[in-house]
């Protein structure tokens, strides 16, 4: 028997096939003098991604949509050896996203008792087994993804998530990187090799359908 597709928007993100996923939108990734800040990200063009991001919580909530927060912790013991030479060689010496630090809490949103908190160590969210194992106990078919930064957790994530079976629809309006740049250029290749690119706006019309 063919599995059917979810081949819209209104599938992809409808209750019960769908959970959103909101990666990294901590203080070290989106505040002023957090971490980006530090080494001279654009954190004022990461910011313009939360008002909708916020929005499209609450109305995850009320859809009844699983909403899951992704949250970075790079404590000394949780790098790999790669991760130290990256670090070395790029000369990325500042620590970031520590336990209990202001830079790990989350910026502006705040996971609520519906939602699932998961704790990262590195890129992408789905090396992570509680990710996975999560999902398919849920039965979720399609991950809306969302968050800090479009070019790497955020897509590192959608790759591993996608090469797994899942959908994945990146919201372009709720996402964001250190540059414009950096951002705009993950769209056209999102949308060619993984998944949907949509709003935050389409998606929350979806729900009111």
């Amino acid at each position: 028997m063919t599995t059917p597709l979810l081949d819209t928007l209104a599938l992809k993100a409808a209750p019960g096939n769908a959970a959103l996923v909101v990666i990294d939108v901590q203080n070290d990734f989106v505040a002023d003098g957090g971490f980006f800040a530090r080494i001279g990200a654009d954190v004022g063009f990461i910011q313009q991604s939360v008002p909708p991001l916020e929005r499209l919580i609450e109305s995850a909530r009320a859809a009844g949509v699983l909403v899951v927060f992704v949250q970075a912790i790079y404590d000394p013991p949780d790098l790999s050896a790669a991760m130290r030479e990256r670090n070395a060689r790029t000369g990325s010496t500042l620590p970031r996203c520590l336990t209990g630090s202001w830079g790990a809490d989350f910026y502006r949103v705040r996971p609520q008792a519906t939602d699932v908190v998961i704790i990262k160590h590195r890129y992408s969210a789905m090396t992570d087994p509680a990710l996975p194992a999560l999902l398919r106990e849920r039965g979720i078919q399609s991950l809306l993804l969302t968050g800090v930064a479009t070019d790497t957790c955020v897509e590192s994530t959608a790759r591993d998530a996608y090469f797994a079976d899942w959908y994945v629809t990146l919201v372009a309006d709720c996402c964001a990187a250190a540059s414009r740049g950096d951002h705009e250029g993950v769209l056209p290749r999102f949308s060619r090799d993984y998944g949907l690119v949509t709003t935050a706006q389409a998606v929350i019309d979806t729900w009111a359908a």
